[in-house]
């Protein structure tokens, strides 16, 4: 048992799966998750409902300032399943940034981030019952520093390309891995934090 004044956990948060402990029972929470947290413990940041991924835990409360709201920026990784194939030109425009219009007036545009092409994820082909036949598809792993509400959803869709499955798989160097669904990692403070570069 790790003994220390905070506490630090890796979650693999299950498709279909809030990322909160309590309000409004709407679906799935995280206090269903067969693991005993200790009291305070909260997300840090968010993974939407139907995203899957690293989801980190703490009873810190300064770490989400220290991650997400500092002027250091922290990237995070994701496999991103669309439909239908995508075209290098589609690569290169989510690469150098995407406009976002709502009633046809760009309301943001994303900052440059790396995208590529790869190859079917094995490991999480057969996982939280989240697999369908969708027929044509492509698989992207995109890095970006930014975390705007449903930022990857919106840019894929921008560019005529429905996001079918989202994969946070890291941020900075604190990986997934091996983790499966559900399953909770507990993390010393000091490798939580060198990982985090925080």
């Amino acid at each position: 048992m790790i003994v220390a004044k905070n506490r630090y956990f890796v979650l693999h948060k299950p498709y279909k799966m809030l990322s909160q402990f309590v309000g409004e029972k709407v679906g799935t929470m995280l206090g269903e998750i067969d693991f005993n947290f200790p009291t305070g413990t909260h997300a840090i940041g968010r993974l939407d409902n139907d995203s899957e991924g690293l989801l980190l835990l703490t009873t810190n409360k300064k770490i989400t300032k220290l991650l997400f709201e500092s002027k250091t920026l922290h990237k995070r990784c994701y496999l991103v399943q669309v439909a239908n194939a995508v075209s290098q030109e589609t690569i290169a425009h989510l690469q150098a940034g995407v406009s976002i219009r709502i009633k046809g007036d760009v309301y943001w545009t994303s900052s440059p981030c790396e995208v590529t092409i790869i190859n079917e994820p094995i490991i999480f082909n057969k996982i939280n019952n989240n697999t369908q036949n969708i027929g044509i598809h492509t698989w992207l792993c995109i890095t970006l520093t930014e975390g705007k509400f449903h930022q990857i959803r919106k840019m894929v869709f921008a560019l005529r390309h429905r996001c079918k499955r989202l994969i946070r798989i890291s941020i900075e160097d604190l990986q997934l891995g091996n983790l499966a669904s559900g399953e909770v990692k507990e993390m010393h403070e000091e490798e939580f934090f060198r990982l985090l570069k925080i």
